[in-house]
């Protein structure tokens, strides 16, 4: 017998796992499904990353009930500065500026990942499959039929509403022939854990380089997090460098700001690519998080557009789950509601990021040129300041009751 869901989640990461338990309270039939075997050590979302969650995300990790378990390991933020490497001026940004105490927290994202598997188990109307690989899907108006290989044997479940929530290389994105606009930065994203000689106290710095971003974020117990990118034929080179040298080259790329840096840990690295689909809905199906929005790291916004999407998302199916047995969470109006919602801050988060790594990564003198007037007006207009500000933290659109920390 072919077990049926109201909502089927193809993608066990970070944003699909937190969709997961956004649904799961509402009463929903819930299938999340994960391809590989859940461990911290293992599964690819749950590694050594930091991740920079807003003041916006954190309200909606409150509402989920999955901050108190990471708030003991979150790090704040309590000032970024942004400049660029070896050119003039600096843009100092405070929370104050925003009517907010800290501009979000730094976490782990294994820390994040233990804290989010911990709620599943608690409701007895969310099956966690995993591991299992999606083979086949049959998507439809009425219903959508997911195929998938587990213990070596082929099993099928049915759902009124696929979700898609399974990375850059979707697989659920493919089958539903959404079509996408890729670029590639030709950049890597190297990731790791240091600690510096000084305190943080809480400050994020982000230096802008020809090769991509170079951001060190405040962690536990005197440590960063480091996303270094670097282009991508240098990127074998700098995983292999030895510790003590590589250190070294950090410390000159990023300066004196907070004295030498003493440690590091494990090495990391990530092919750096815009991947945008065309489109998010189709009748009975919706794609969020990577499937649908793989953005540059820069400003660091990618979990953050990701876990607004859960937002939305999860409130607009708790508004249909009202009508009872009349419900119906696949219905092509229901997403395209979801999908205009959406829209604002989806494009506005992009054009923001890519717009970023474009104009920092352009070698030429009248390009150097903008950004130094641009920084130099930023650090000298609150107003300019603000914006920044606003457009970091992905304030866009009507704001969803999660992210206003409003329970569903």
């Amino acid at each position: 017998m072919t077990k049926r869901y109201d909502v089927a989640i193809v993608g066990g990461g970070l944003v699909g796992a937190s969709l997961a338990c956004a649904l799961a309270p509402l009463g929903l039939r819930v299938a999340l499904l994960e391809s590989v075997r859940f461990s911290v050590a293992s599964q690819p979302s749950y590694d050594d990353r930091t991740l920079a969650l807003s003041a916006s995300s954190c309200r909606i990790l409150q509402a989920l009930e999955i901050w108190p378990a990471v708030a003991g390991s979150a790090t704040p933020i309590r000032e970024i500065q942004v400049r660029e490497f070896d050119r003039p001026g600096r843009v100092l940004m405070e929370p104050g500026e925003l009517d907010l105490d800290r501009f979000g927290h730094v976490v782990e994202a294994k820390v994040f990942g233990a804290a989010v598997m911990a709620q599943i188990p608690r409701w007895e109307n969310l099956d966690f499959l995993c591991p299992a690989a999606v083979t086949k899907i049959d998507a439809g108006a009425e219903l959508a039929v997911i195929h998938y290989t587990a213990d070596g044997r082929d099993h099928r479940i049915q759902a009124s509403l696929l979700v898609g929530a399974d990375g850059a290389d979707s697989f659920v994105r493919q089958s539903l022939d959404i079509e996408t606009e890729k670029h590639d930065y030709r950049q890597t994203a190297i990731i790791c854990n240091i600690t510096p000689e000084q305190d943080h106290r809480g400050r994020a710095f982000e230096c802008f380089t020809l090769t991509g971003p170079f951001a060190v974020m405040p962690h536990v117990n005197g440590r960063c997090g480091l996303i270094w990118c670097v282009s991508t034929d240098q990127a074998a080179l700098m995983m292999e460098m030895p510790e003590t040298e590589f250190l070294r080259e950090a410390h000159r790329r990023f300066g004196n700001h907070l004295g030498k840096f003493l440690k590091i840990g494990r090495r990391s690295s990530y092919p750096l690519r815009l991947v945008r689909a065309l489109e998010d809905v189709r009748p009975g199906a919706v794609i969020l998080g990577n499937a649908a929005h793989a953005i540059h790291p820069v400003g660091a916004q990618g979990f953050n557009l990701g876990l607004r999407d859960v937002a939305v998302l999860a409130e607009l199916l708790q508004d249909e789950s009202r009508k009872g047995a009349d419900a119906n969470y696949g219905n092509i109006d229901l997403l395209t509601r979801y999908s205009d919602w959406r829209k604002p801050d989806q494009a506005g988060t992009i054009a923001y990021s890519d717009g970023l790594a474009r104009i920092f990564s352009n070698p030429t003198r009248l390009a150097a040129a903008a950004r130094t007037a641009g920084i130099l007006a930023h650090a000298f207009v609150p107003s300019l300041r603000r914006q920044l500000a606003v457009r970091s933290m992905g304030y866009r659109g009507r704001t969803p009751r999660l992210a206003a920390g409003e329970p569903l």
